[in-house]
């Protein structure tokens, strides 16, 4: 399959959504096609949302960022836990980098969006604090730019490609 020449279009809702920070699971395979999956400690979108950047404990996540530096490929949701809405992005040109001092700002921002995301439905700050908090040394960040868009929410568009008008 062709890469795309250039990333699906997402629309400024969806935009807004993943950048706010909610929830983000990470997802790869290895040569043997076996599955590695993490959830993220963090992710940044930029405001066009062409280059994406997810944060991943390097000893939890070894195996997940084995499998994403041997391909490049990976997939990406994103979900609101209080509504269930998921977007899907897919890569196959995964780069990894170690995390940068201003990297703790971004990952910061995130702890704090998931701990008012979470307190909706009823999980607290040490809950969310014991979930994501992570010694900066011990973070892979892995930047990307996505190929493909799936809207994932439960319900009858599940699975249906974005990137259109209705994006």
């Amino acid at each position: 399959m062709e890469h795309p020449a250039t990333p699906p279009q997402l629309n400024r809702d969806l935009l807004d959504m993943m950048a706010r920070g909610v929830s983000v699971i990470v997802s790869a395979c290895g040569h043997d096609l076996r599955p590695s999956v993490m959830r993220a400690l963090g992710s940044q979108v930029s405001a066009s949302g062409d280059l994406v950047t997810v944060y991943l404990g390097q000893r939890p996540s070894a195996q997940l960022l084995r499998d994403v530096a041997a391909s490049g490929r990976m997939a990406v949701v994103f979900s609101e836990p209080s509504s269930h809405r998921t977007v899907q992005l897919k890569t196959r040109r995964a780069r990894l980098r170690e995390a940068r001092p201003e990297d703790a700002t971004v990952l910061q921002r995130y702890l704090l969006a998931m701990q008012q995301e979470l307190d909706r439905i009823g999980f607290g700050p040490a809950f969310v604090s014991a979930m994501f908090a992570h010694p900066l040394d011990d973070v892979v960040a892995v930047e990307f730019t996505p190929d493909e868009a799936f809207d994932q929410t439960p319900g009858p568009r599940a699975g249906q490609p974005l990137g259109g008008a209705e994006a």
